[in-house]
């Protein structure tokens, strides 16, 4: 295995920025502080085959740094434009943190969605989430099925998410637009990138392929976490 598809604690602490919060994955909270990078849980390789060690060092150490980066970015130059009162420039750097936060957020769950097969990876939902998901779907690989044919509709970049309704508990799968986070009345249980950098160097044209091979390393033990907090 390559020395470069390994997260060593040099090459860990090249992608933090020098700020660090107390936000964790599950529960970011975008304030004034820098966000940071979040470490990998399993090296990049971990996952091959279903994504290659060198997709997963890029999506994560230039995709991700660089919503870190923008968003770090755009969030000091709100607070100049808020204490000299530019209001037009406030209003001008929202998109710009919705968007780059979102991706940070977006991403930072993501990563937390998956788990080498050697540590559950791929693994069926158990529990109280599996028996929502039977109750809803009928079967697992029912939903596997509204997730794919969700993914697929996806039009340009985007992500497929299964969410918990908070006002009804009901759960269901919902489609956001480029990084657009789970927000609202929703709570985000498992979300997979349809971005093509997320599979594009693997898969080229054959996304459909991603969709199905990524239930292989799909980390539920997280999902069902999620799930009993949403509660």
């Amino acid at each position: 295995m390559s020395t470069t598809l390994l997260r060593s604690s040099t090459a860990r602490a090249a992608l933090r920025t020098s700020t660090r919060t107390s936000a964790r994955l599950a529960g970011l909270s975008f304030t004034r502080s820098k966000v940071t990078l979040p470490d990998l849980p399993y090296d990049y390789a971990a996952l091959e085959p279903a994504i290659s060690g060198r997709i997963m060092e890029l999506h994560h150490s230039k995709h991700h740094q660089t919503y870190v980066t923008s968003y770090n970015t755009f969030s000091e130059q709100l607070a100049a434009a808020t204490a000299s009162a530019d209001v037009g420039a406030a209003l001008a750097l929202q998109p710009l943190l919705n968007f780059h936060g979102g991706g940070h957020l977006n991403h930072s769950l993501f990563w937390e969605n998956l788990a080498p097969r050697a540590q559950g990876g791929g693994e069926p939902p158990k529990g109280a989430l599996a028996t929502a998901i039977d109750d809803t779907y009928g079967s697992y690989d029912a939903l596997r099925a509204v997730m794919e044919k969700a993914l697929a509709g996806v039009q340009g970049s985007g992500w497929a998410w299964l969410v918990r309704d908070t006002v009804t508990g009901g759960m269901g799968v919902r489609t956001y637009a480029n990084q657009d986070p789970v927000m609202g009345q929703f709570r985000p249980l498992l979300g997979i990138d349809a971005w093509e950098h997320a599979y594009y160097l693997q898969y080229q044209n054959r996304k459909a392929e991603y969709f199905k091979a990524i239930w292989d390393v799909v980390n539920w033990a997280a999902a069902e976490k999620r799930y009993e907090q949403s509660g």
